[in-house]
């Protein structure tokens, strides 16, 4: 496989759970998608990645959107992608994460900002609707919504109910 170009993007970084237990969470939490990961070679402060399955295709996982899919097809469209500005804008969440920062204060190992109610959703895009979450329970939670919406229209009616 070619080796990723530097992007100027945070890559994985180690946290207190193994990478191995995150990429099995991937596979558990989102393999209805059709995603067969190997390895998160991206992350951002909001818990999304970029995971490169066995296929050496690479997929975003958006937890506020709640979709994982494949963005490239090889590393070289994934170098050609990461070089497009919207895609970095959108990538990097500059002024959602400044003001998650402002609101929260900074990450500590394995937590990433979170959308209590994903944008998918209806939540609000600002500081009223973050809080800081292990990446664990990012990935398993988002995983869930996406599964249970999945065959939903766009503009469908979603009722939340909390079980306790």
């Amino acid at each position: 496989m070619a080796t990723l170009k530097s992007w100027g993007i945070p890559k994985v970084t180690p946290w207190t759970s193994p990478v191995t237990d995150l990429i099995r969470e991937i596979r558990e939490s989102w393999g209805w998608t059709g995603i067969d990961p190997v390895e998160i070679v991206a992350e951002n402060e909001f818990g999304n990645l970029i995971i490169r399955d066995t296929a050496d295709r690479f997929w975003r996982l958006c937890p506020e959107d709640v979709y994982c899919e494949v963005i490239a097809n090889d590393v070289h469209t994934l170098d050609a992608l990461m070089q497009e500005p919207d895609f970095l804008e959108d990538w990097s969440m500059t002024a959602l994460v400044e003001s998650a920062r402002r609101k929260l204060g900074d990450l500590t190992s394995g937590r990433k900002y979170h959308f209590v109610i994903p944008g998918l959703l209806g939540g609000a895009y600002d500081s009223s609707n973050f809080k800081i979450v292990p990446l664990v329970e990012i990935i398993r939670f988002s995983g869930d919504v996406g599964y249970q919406v999945r065959d939903l229209p766009d503009g469908a009616q979603v009722q939340l109910k909390v079980i306790e």
